[in-house]
């Protein structure tokens, strides 16, 4: 398991970084997933300061893409980006986390299983156990931007505060991400070609909004500049199948 840039992060991206990672060893069939040369692992520098970027990916027969980033803005700044992008055979949602936070604190948390279905509906499967789950009070909740109609009614968004409040977003996580593995490694995939096409319809209407992020976009164009940050972004980060 790679540890060398989550060891010198926040805790709470450490041990999320080390249970996505443990989850998929668990219940799915991983295969190495061939990342861009040059983007497997990225130096650059974001006023003043060393920022450093890891690109951990993955594949399986229902994921065309497990996608685990880790970025460090010299001392002050922690990233964690995890995206699971399904086959295009596979009408699963796409199961995505953040954490954002500095040595001290995590600023944003989120997670979700977000639906790819035109109705913005997850699979009645997921709705009903996700609605199962014991609800968890968080003390600062955090609003979705305005482009963010990509996300569920699930969707979790937190400030979280302290270690309590930390540990109970890392369950939440691992019980989606749980949940989410077992239902895709028992799901028959689709044979119906107007099926997958609404699954690939789905999943560029996620990237897309996705791609909107402004602070991402700010963050890499001041360091590496628009058009290698547009790049990455439409090739290692959001990338829509054709």
């Amino acid at each position: 398991m790679q540890t060398s840039l989550r060891s010198r992060q926040h805790s709470l991206i450490h041990k999320l970084a080390n249970c996505i990672e443990e989850t998929w060893q668990t219940y799915l069939d991983l295969s190495p997933y061939q990342v861009p040369e040059d983007l497997g692992y990225v130096e650059g520098c974001l006023e003043g300061e060393r920022l450093v970027i890891e690109n951990h990916c993955y594949q399986t027969p229902q994921f065309r893409k497990l996608h685990l980033e880790l970025a460090q803005v010299g001392n002050s700044l922690d990233i964690l980006h995890c995206v699971m992008f399904p086959n295009p055979e596979y009408a699963l949602p796409i199961f995505g986390a953040d954490l954002v936070g500095g040595r001290d604190s995590i600023s944003a948390a989120i997670a979700d299983l977000s639906p790819i279905a035109s109705d913005r509906s997850l699979p009645k499967n997921y709705q009903t156990a996700l609605s199962s789950l014991p609800v968890i009070q968080f003390a600062q909740p955090r609003a979705l931007p305005q482009w963010a109609d990509i996300f569920s009614e699930f969707c979790l968004f937190v400030r979280p505060i302290g270690t309590p409040e930390e540990e109970a977003f890392l369950t939440r996580v691992r019980e989606f991400l749980t949940l989410h593995c077992q239902i895709a490694s028992t799901t028959t995939p689709l044979i119906s070609r107007l099926e997958v096409a609404k699954v690939l319809a789905g999943q560029r209407y996620y990237c897309t909004k996705q791609q909107q992020n402004d602070k991402t976009r700010r963050v890499l164009e001041k360091s590496f500049g628009s058009e290698w940050t547009e790049h990455y972004m439409s090739t290692m980060l959001f990338d829509c199948v054709a």
